[in-house]
């Protein structure tokens, strides 16, 4: 089946509306009939074909057909041929022209029509009520036509806005996948950041210690190398957990963090005490529940916290976690005595504002800065559902 291109479908409906207008016009102007009105001759015949030839511009310019139909028609009527309705011609452009939005400029045309037609036949001696019966018919053709043409542009304006709103919609979803794809890959690069940094700190640490005391204490050396093993297994576990969510198949994924939470700080405490820094733990978590989101974001800023002091705070030797339970809230804080301001600051970096993040993403609020003279104090408050 060969597919006709829209440009040449396009002008075989326009030939062919100007071949039904034209046929139109002419049968009116045979079977006319007129008092007082001068014969037929080919002008006659020739101005028909002049009230169908403008429609060949109907798509381009539907208001400029409009006039030559009427200056043609005009015409015809001012060389006292025999009158036909005028909607007969003009229904068509009417039409097109209230299509286009020209409706003010297409009324003035069958009412100027009309009108000079009623004035004509009462003043040649037709009754009033006889010539609107008269012209009725060719009236409420010319209404149709407009109403039509009215009707065609609203629904096609709707059908639009219905498309520009699918398209918006379109867009909208596809920059909200955008964004969830963003944000998960903050998630997955967070919680690598975390875990890493957490173990190499800690190995950093302990491997040190081991090639400290080597050749003096080789029992020390045993628990430091078993607790870089530990520490090892434990970060590829919750990597590997991590880098499971970035499915192959496109499917929307969540970072869960697998068993990340509270219930894991004695071990992190354990693994922090190893690797030489004496911790004092102030609170209780033993019954207590969180949700999901809360106990994970909880968790991670003791362990960066706790990383910190590991990796930036000098000659720190001791440290304070300290977790307040409140009816809404559950209040975290973090102290050490380590050099001071300026290499706690210096080094924070990514990890401050990676618990800044977590904090204030659930509702909480989120501390961090130098105490007076020596130390570092981080204090997140998070609520105890996600908000």
């Amino acid at each position: 089946m060969v597919e006709v291109r829209p440009a040449v479908r396009r002008w075989v409906i326009d030939a062919a509306v100007v071949v039904v207008v034209l046929a139109a016009a002419e049968i009116a102007i045979a079977t006319g009939r007129e008092a007082h009105s001068v014969s037929r001759d080919w002008l006659a015949y020739v101005l028909g074909v002049a009230m169908a030839a403008p429609l060949l511009l109907r798509r381009w310019s539907p208001a400029a057909a409009l006039y030559g139909v009427s200056a043609a028609l005009l015409l015809f009527y001012a060389l006292g041929y025999p009158g036909f309705p005028p909607s007969v011609v003009l229904a068509v452009p009417l039409y097109d022209a209230v299509l286009a939005g020209h409706l003010w400029r297409a009324l003035p045309v069958p009412v100027a029509f009309l009108s000079m037609g009623y004035v004509v036949a009462v003043r040649d001696g037709m009754p009033p009520l006889d010539a609107v019966a008269v012209f009725l018919p060719s009236m409420a053709l010319a209404v149709v036509a407009m109403l039509l043409g009215a009707l065609v542009r609203s629904r096609r304006a709707y059908a639009a806005e219905v498309r520009g709103r699918l398209r918006l919609a379109e867009e909208q979803r596809r920059r909200d996948a955008e964004r969830r794809v963003a944000e998960e890959r903050l998630r997955i690069a967070r919680e690598l950041h975390d875990t890493v940094a957490h173990a190499i700190a800690t190995i950093t640490v302990q491997s040190g210690a081991a090639l400290h005391l080597i050749d003096q204490d080789p029992e020390r050396v045993r628990d430091a190398l078993r607790a870089i093993r530990l520490t090892g297994k434990a970060a590829l576990g919750e990597m590997r957990t991590t880098l499971g969510v970035l499915r192959a198949d496109g499917e929307p994924a969540v970072v869960t963090g697998g068993d990340v939470g509270l219930d894991r700080l004695p071990d992190l405490l354990a693994a922090v005490r190893a690797a030489g820094l004496e911790v004092r733990f102030d609170g209780d978590t033993a019954g207590r529940r969180l949700a999901g989101p809360v106990d994970r974001a909880a968790y991670r800023i003791l362990q960066e916290s706790l990383t910190n002091v590991l990796r930036h705070a000098g000659s720190a030797a001791r440290a304070r976690v300290c977790l307040a339970w409140e009816p809404e809230w559950i209040a975290i804080e973090v102290t050490d005595d380590g050099v001071g301001p300026e290499a706690e600051t210096s080094g924070g970096g990514h990890g401050l504002a990676g618990m800044r993040e977590r904090a204030e993403g659930l509702g909480g609020r989120f501390e961090a800065g130098p105490l007076r003279g020596r130390g570092f104090r981080v204090s997140a408050r998070l609520p105890l559902e996600a908000a």
